[in-house]
């Protein structure tokens, strides 16, 4: 006898919870892999322009989510330069809003991150006869807690968005109740909208209990790496 007579259909939130996951996990990888070299250059350059570069960066941590989902939208429908694909209302989509949206907070947090690594510390790595690459990595080393959590903060920004997901992804789900573009925010959303709040928060308690999960791995791991 279950102990709980939970308000879904079988299969529903185990769904909704592996579309979150799969739509956000691939977007902040996407994002890290584009976003960790941007830092890194503007880590240990000078150029014309750095200080604008980094005022875009940082009002693009500040961007609206739903311009965002409309440009984003404009893009992949059938009028945009990327119609031909057939990507609205996929997770394709989703993945490409919430890469957007990821990649200002984790450029900008890295390369704080990074940035503040010790001049002593370049100044150590130099003298060892270290180039320029080993000296890079040096930092990384060092900065490598700041970076995990940049990553934790676009990982944040994805998995918690609504607004830009909900306008290119849908919200659909199949005639079985499984989800295909229905993430643990916009099904939040709906159950809350239909007054059904019970159920709300026990998705609302979901979501909040793997955000936590995946924020404990990513501190044990950086914590790890700095005992190293």
């Amino acid at each position: 006898m279950a102990v709980v007579d939970l308000p879904f259909r079988e299969g529903y939130v185990s769904s909704i919870i592996y579309v979150s996951l799969y739509v956000s996990v691939i977007a902040v990888t996407l994002s890290t892999l584009f976003s960790l070299p941007i830092a890194v250059v503007m880590g240990f350059s000078d150029f014309p322009g750095k200080q604008f570069v980094k005022s875009v960066i940082n009002t693009g941590m500040g961007f609206p989510s739903v311009v965002v989902g409309l440009l984003v939208l404009f893009t992949v429908s059938n009028q945009g330069p990327l119609g031909d694909l057939e990507l609205i209302f996929t997770k394709e989509a989703m993945i490409m809003s919430q890469f957007v949206l990821a990649t200002p907070p984790i450029t900008a947090i890295s390369l704080a991150a990074i940035s503040g690594v010790d001049e002593n510390v370049r100044d150590a790595a130099h003298v060892l006869g270290g180039t320029r690459l080993d000296v890079a990595l040096v930092v990384l080393k060092e900065s490598r807690y700041g970076i995990a959590t940049a990553v934790l903060a676009g990982f944040g920004r994805a998995i918690s968005e609504v607004g830009s997901v909900l306008i290119v992804g849908g919200n659909i789900t199949s005639a079985r109740g499984i989800s295909k573009t229905r993430t643990l925010t916009t099904a939040i959303q709906l159950e809350a909208r239909q007054g059904q709040y019970e159920t709300a928060m026990i998705l609302g308690a979901v979501l909040v209990t793997l955000v936590l999960t995946v924020n404990a791995i990513v501190v044990r791991l950086g914590d790890q790496g700095v005992q190293r």
